[in-house]
């Protein structure tokens, strides 16, 4: 990837580092910042503690590195872009108007053009020159494969099954949201990628290995947001125990996944 063509990307998610920073922070430590039921009010908090602490810190290393020629670190950058951008979706659709309502606009629409703008310079070829032959692309593939379809068959059944019976998916009811935000973004930006992903890396395709080496990224982060949001309702009285150990196990086999996938990736001379 041309370091001159990757300018306006790095400007973009600078810009993105900064703002991410403002909201994340300013949720977790501004009063009456949230105005959403007491439910999705302490989800914002896991939502907004992970991204301070983990994925802007791993934004701005990357940043660095993949100005440096790292093409393991580029890959990763995507891949927090990509967090970004389904994280702030998750708030600009999701919450209840507040005073950040401009910043989550500008946290989407920058992830989305700094991922355009990244993508369309990505040496593709180049990248997947760099995974070794003895890469399990079937092993992550599968796994891909494997929570591609869990998902996709519970928010189906969930949705179709308001059909026949009336009842709203769980998810609705405790969010009070008119509808299922979750459903919506999960079935446009993250099933159909897992599946499409899966099956370009087990064919050894070069954007396979970048689509993979992204969700490898932000799927660990975002179960592991998951992990934190379902402690937190726990600890207000607002669910019990039984979803935790999902997330806690998805996160551990995403980095699992995220290891196999970018310790087979050589690194290059600097």
């Amino acid at each position: 990837m041309s370091q001159s063509k990757l300018k306006f990307a790095y400007l973009l998610s600078i810009a993105i580092a900064i703002l991410a920073t403002l909201a994340s922070a300013g949720g977790l430590f501004l009063n009456g910042l949230y105005r959403d039921n007491t439910f999705v009010r302490t989800t914002w908090l896991g939502n907004d503690a992970v991204t301070l602490l983990i994925a802007i810190p791993i934004l701005i290393a990357t940043l660095f590195y993949a100005a440096r020629g790292s093409l393991k670190a580029q890959l990763i950058w995507m891949g927090v872009l990509e967090y970004m951008l389904y994280n702030y979706a998750f708030y600009l659709f999701g919450a209840v108007f507040n005073w950040f309502f401009l910043i989550y606009v500008a946290l989407l629409g920058l992830s989305i053009f700094a991922l355009i703008f990244g993508l369309v310079n990505l040496d593709v070829n180049r990248i997947r020159q760099q995974y070794r032959a003895r890469t399990p692309v079937k092993w992550i593939g599968g796994y891909f494969l494997f929570v591609a379809v869990g998902l996709g068959a519970v928010y189906l059944m969930q949705s179709i099954g308001f059909i026949f019976t009336g009842q709203l998916p769980a998810i609705v009811t405790r969010s009070g949201h008119p509808t299922s935000i979750v459903f919506a973004l999960d079935l446009t930006l993250l099933v159909p990628w897992l599946a499409l992903g899966a099956l370009w890396l087990m064919k050894r395709q070069a954007w396979g290995y970048v689509i993979a080496g992204m969700l490898s990224v932000k799927g660990p982060l975002y179960t592991l947001v998951l992990s934190v949001n379902t402690l937190l309702v726990m600890n207000v009285g607002l669910a019990d125990t039984a979803e935790l150990p999902l997330w806690v196990t998805l996160t551990a086999l995403g980095l699992i996944a995220s290891g196999l996938l970018y310790g087979n990736m050589r690194g290059e001379p600097q």
